[in-house]
């Protein structure tokens, strides 16, 4: 009975944890502020702790999980209204370099050292701090490089050129199967793709692992391959 038990307060803890970040929202860890970690970590905790109690009071878990995930709700509508409120729980940015000059204080602040900030730097391209105008640490804890401006990539609009609009890439076959509804929105039929698969050399829809149309509506296909590679450089 035990196992029994188990199983099931398993399986609420796993339905009430989906239907609680549904409510709070799911962001990526990067994306999250110190309040929704700490929240996550502890609404996680008591799951673990609903799913193995053998008591057969597994509602006072339950309401301790509900609770925690309207709290975040609560702090998330508040935040989203009040400035104040947004700096206290989620912080704000703080500049770590700017014209040349690097904040110690800033850097110590951010328990970051020179060593860390500059791994940050080389992760981001700039293996040279002259390359930079500024850094900033960001509230999810990213640090934003803003390069100077003869070092940015140059621009259609540097160049003055004005490029056509940017459409999305359209998966017209995904795992041997036509995507009738993707297909028909690039405005092309079977008829065509059929045509474009032959001139590719590719005799049959199913041998197809991903097609996809661009902009100009050009076909590009990806056959199946079940051989399996490795590269010894990557190693």
């Amino acid at each position: 009975m035990e196992i029994l038990h188990i199983t099931l307060t398993s399986l609420g803890s796993v339905v009430a944890l989906f239907l609680l970040t549904k409510l709070i929202g799911n962001r990526q860890m990067s994306q999250m502020s110190l309040f929704d970690y700490i929240n996550g970590i502890t609404i996680g905790s008591i799951a673990a702790e609903m799913a193995t109690s053998l008591e057969d009071d597994f509602l006072k878990p339950l309401t301790a999980m509900v609770i925690y995930a309207l709290i975040a709700v609560c702090i998330s509508l508040c935040t989203c209204r009040s400035m104040a409120l947004r700096k206290f729980f989620n912080g704000k940015p703080l500049v770590l370099f700017e014209h040349g000059k690097l904040y110690k204080k800033n850097l110590f602040s951010a328990k970051m050292d020179i060593n860390e900030f500059l791994t940050q730097c080389r992760g981001a391209g700039y293996f040279d701090l002259s390359q930079l105008e500024a850094a900033v640490l960001e509230t999810n804890g990213q640090v934003s490089f803003l390069p100077l401006s003869e070092q940015r990539p140059v621009t259609p609009h540097d160049l003055g050129v004005t490029p056509p609009p940017e459409t999305l890439t359209v998966n017209v076959i995904l795992d041997g199967k036509v995507l009738e509804e993707n297909l028909k929105y690039t405005g092309r039929d079977q008829k065509w793709l059929m045509t474009q698969l032959h001139a590719q050399d590719i005799g049959q829809i199913k041998d197809v692992f991903l097609a996809t149309v661009d902009a100009q509506g050009q076909l590009a296909a990806y056959r199946i391959l079940d051989k399996k590679v490795s590269h010894e450089i990557f190693e």
